[in-house]
């Protein structure tokens, strides 16, 4: 098993051209699903959550064409099965997307459920409710969600609790339905709203996403077209904190400042110079971080998939910090990797005190989940001696080739087989 190994203490400096968004680009390789025609897709990101989601769709029967300049070609004219298998699903919880689209287009779905989740419970049962809304037929029979629908019907939806892929798998649904449908408490997050507008691309009705009401009006075919994915703006976000907390300065390319404002205020709190551009992004750190306060919540408030990242920032900087996670219960699995860095950190119920030291040292650290494992790749940039990060395959399930394009700035970091 891979592990990374990273010897500190290096300012980063130059430039890193970010991927396209992983979480968008999973629920737009299911809409796929939606046509008979070819749906291509640029700007795909090369990840082992996207492999896993394009080995599911070939299972189904899609055909599937790579080239070499991150573009694929989906074409689901015949689907084999309308089964999505454990096997395949319990590797990542996103296969839940394929739902809606077979069901609205076939009449019929079996896909497994997801299992359990190292952050936390991410149930789908609010995916049911909306779909049995819509007049799906829905029993949950040997671990699988078997779904039946002569012809799904628009109906109004309110989602009790924010779900991003709760709201992606019905409006995916709702295009092929007969009628409008309504998600109200619907997501707002950029990666819904560049499905929205593959959707759109491809024929479909959607007025609203990027609010909390969204209205699909079904139409009786989608057809073909073409798809950039949007930059991936954890990653951004990942780059740009690593700059930070290297006291470096970095500019990252193909990415956009509209989609992580929230985090670009915190950067800012902690002391950094950020110009942005149409698509860049530069960050300068002059001094040592500032602590920060902050809190997870749905977006457009700070994101969870931020905020291990940050607690790295907090570990080194000046002052104390508290990190508030409000998303997933699990989320702080990190904080006893970093402790093994010399972090000061103490957790009280869903909250972390995080008091800045000195210098972290060097030690051998284990990765629990995806952006765990990219915090503690931030906080062995600032450690002194070499870290040692094994079960790094959680990287690689979410970033693109990180230690090639953490080399590029000039961090003196490995991948050792």
């Amino acid at each position: 098993m891979d592990k990374l190994a990273i010897q500190g203490g290096v300012r980063l400096s130059g430039e890193v051209r970010i991927s396209g968004a992983k979480n968008a680009a999973l629920p737009i390789l299911c809409a796929g699903l939606l046509s008979a025609d070819i749906l291509r897709l640029e700007n795909l990101p090369k990840l082992k959550d996207i492999s896993t989601s394009l080995t599911l769709l070939g299972h189904i029967g899609m055909q599937v064409s790579l080239d070499d300049q991150g573009g694929v070609e989906l074409q689901a004219a015949h689907l084999d099965r309308l089964e999505a298998p454990y096997e395949l699903v319990k590797t990542m919880r996103a296969s839940i997307l394929v739902l809606g689209p077979i069901l609205a287009r076939y009449g019929e779905a079996r896909v497994s459920l997801p299992g359990g989740c190292a952050i936390g419970s991410r149930p789908v049962d609010l995916h049911i409710k909306g779909l049995q809304a819509m007049g799906a037929e829905i029993h949950i029979e040997h671990g699988y969600i078997h779904a039946k629908a002569s012809r799904l019907q628009g109906a109004r939806i309110f989602m009790d609790t924010v779900t991003v892929t709760g709201t992606e798998n019905l409006m995916m649904a709702a295009t092929l339905a007969d009628g409008m449908t309504v998600l109200e408490n619907a997501a707002r997050e950029p990666e819904v709203v560049d499905l929205a507008n593959c959707l759109i691309a491809m024929g479909a009705r959607i007025e609203g996403a990027g609010s909390d009401v969204i209205f699909i009006h079904g139409v009786d075919r989608l057809h073909g077209a073409t798809h950039k994915i949007m930059p991936d703006r954890i990653e951004t976000g990942t780059y740009l904190v690593a700059a930070a907390i290297t006291q470096g300065q970095v500019r990252v390319l193909n990415t956009r400042a509209d989609i992580i404002e929230s985090v670009l205020d915190k950067l800012r709190e902690a002391g950094a110079h950020i110009d942005v551009g149409n698509d860049w992004i530069s960050l300068e750190m002059h001094a040592r971080p500032k602590a920060v306060n902050l809190k997870t919540a749905p977006y457009p408030a700070f994101p969870t998939d931020m905020q291990a990242q940050f607690m790295a920032l907090n570990c080194i900087a000046e002052g104390v910090g508290t990190v508030t996670e409000t998303i997933f219960e699990n989320r702080f699995m990190h904080v006893q990797e970093m402790q093994r860095l010399g972090a000061d950190i103490s957790v009280e119920g869903n909250t972390a005190l995080v008091r800045g030291v000195d210098k972290l040292e060097g030690a051998v650290v284990m990765a629990t989940d995806l952006r765990a494992s990219a915090s503690l790749v931030l906080a062995a940039l600032v450690a002194e001696g070499e870290t040692i990060i094994e079960r790094i395959y959680h990287i690689d399930r979410g970033y693109e080739c990180i230690e090639e394009k953490f080399a590029q700035l000039g961090a003196r970091i490995r991948r050792v087989k």
